[in-house]
């Protein structure tokens, strides 16, 4: 134990790149298979099992001082609430059963565990770490263009977790006009991990002077956005374009953000499949609230329309959605407890207010509200950080409003190979920031 409190800043490090790197690379391969559920253990379940050994066990003697901070004690919150909803669910509502239910909160808790462990090492978001991950964050982001380039061309394997059999290590293969997931569970899951990450290149293309560093980030930017356009996920698109808007106009490059999108548009529109997603999403609308015509008092009958309808949709409106309202309807307070909702929600808000109820909503919200007074006590930006500091938060800023958007539509908090990463990149961008505030009161 006495090691574990003196570990190396240095090989500390190196935990984070491994996460940084095995977390999105390596491809959903079940270890070990639970029944009765679609989560198997996994390798990456092994590595953060030492990260959160070594976690435990450097902050417990601080616990009375960590409980200090309002972002940690709203996590803690959160899985308090969590926990008393699974209680419930299992033996006072009986929507659940209590070991499933208690393997997705203990799922929920590993999630946390890259944040805490960036807290237990303060040193961890030093500037030259910073430039070490974004190093490492680029050379992820072509290892999953290179590989969605080979599902899409050479027919590599397709490793997704979308129903019960494919979870099972299914390898398949890309097929004309299909979603590109590279080594992700899904193509929702990619495109969340791109919505996050593609803003802090795009907004270090605008920080970095020299022209390598330039292209670098502009050729990690675009391999991303390939890959982004490729996933065909209409709201991610959407998201991306709205975070580095905001990631842009944090650095006070507004003249830029015409551009970016123009460009983003441009390189857009020549995905077939992606222009087809967004055209049915029209038909359909146009279909359902097409005018009556009249000629004068009469009016004339139309032939029948054809049914048409846009199959995600139609699932979220007419399936999802209502069964994660029926589930908040039994229990308002606290929900039906983790697992009492199947595989998709393709909400994370109604999933929340379903599983956990109101008060694990509003849990939850606390969370992303002490996350949000953080980066504002930073504001200005560009008064208290320069270079790829400035470069990373305003992107990590830009990415976590376009991650709230993409919740409306996908289930990414819940999306093992995002969420461990989401709370990764928050950790270092928190801490980063309280970091620099530290320093500015010496």
């Amino acid at each position: 134990m006495q090691k574990l409190l003196k570990l190396p800043e240095t090989l500390s490090k190196y935990f984070v790149a491994a996460l940084l790197i095995i977390i999105p690379l390596y491809p959903k391969f079940p270890f070990l298979k639970i029944p009765g559920i679609y989560v198997a253990i996994r390798f990456e379940d092994f590595l953060l099992a030492i990260v959160a050994l070594i976690t435990f066990v450097r902050l417990i003697p601080k616990l009375k001082e960590l409980l200090k901070d309002n972002l940690v004690r709203s996590i803690f919150i959160f899985l308090l609430v969590g926990l008393v909803s699974l209680i419930s669910g299992a033996f006072l509502t009986n929507t659940i059963t209590f070991p499933i239910g208690f393997l997705h909160l203990f799922r929920r808790i590993e999630y946390f565990v890259p944040f805490f462990f960036i807290l237990s090492f303060p040193n961890l978001c030093k500037k030259e770490n910073i430039e070490f991950y974004v190093r490492t964050i680029a050379l992820v982001i072509t290892i999953l263009f290179v590989y969605g380039l080979g599902q899409r061309y050479f027919s590599f394997p397709v490793i997704i977790t979308q129903n019960s059999e494919y979870s099972k290590g299914v390898a398949l293969t890309w097929t004309q006009g299909s979603h590109i997931s590279s080594t992700f569970a899904g193509h929702y899951d990619l495109a969340a991990y791109l919505v996050l990450i593609l803003p802090v290149f795009v907004s270090l293309f605008f920080v970095f002077k020299g022209n390598a560093s330039k292209i670098i980030m502009g050729v990690t930017a675009l391999s991303g956005f390939w890959l982004l356009v490729n996933s065909l996920s209409r709201v991610s698109l959407v998201s991306y374009l709205v975070a580095i808007s905001i990631s842009l106009f944090l650095m006070n490059k507004t003249k830029a953000i015409i551009g970016v999108i123009l460009i983003s548009l441009i390189l857009s529109s020549f995905s077939p499949s992606l222009f087809n997603r967004y055209k049915r999403v029209f038909d359909v609308l146009y279909l359902k609230f097409i005018p009556k015509l009249e000629v004068g008092a009469q009016e004339t009958v139309l032939p029948p329309i054809p049914v048409f309808e846009d199959r995600s949709s139609s699932i979220r409106f007419n399936v999802e959605w209502p069964r994660a309202i029926r589930a908040l309807y039994k229990n308002p307070l606290l929900g039906t407890g983790y697992s009492s909702i199947s595989l998709a929600t393709d909400n994370d808000y109604l999933r929340l207010l379903g599983e956990v109820g109101i008060l694990g909503f509003a849990a939850f919200c606390l969370i992303l509200f002490n996350i949000a007074i953080v980066f504002y006590k930073a504001m200005p930006l560009i008064d208290k950080f320069a270079g790829i500091e400035l470069g990373f938060i305003a992107g990590i800023a830009g990415g976590v409003v376009g991650t709230l958007i993409n919740a409306i539509f996908i289930d990414v908090f819940e999306a093992s190979k995002f969420a461990i990463s989401f709370w990764l990149m928050i950790g270092i961008a928190v801490y980063l920031v309280k970091n620099k505030k530290n320093e500015q009161k010496i």
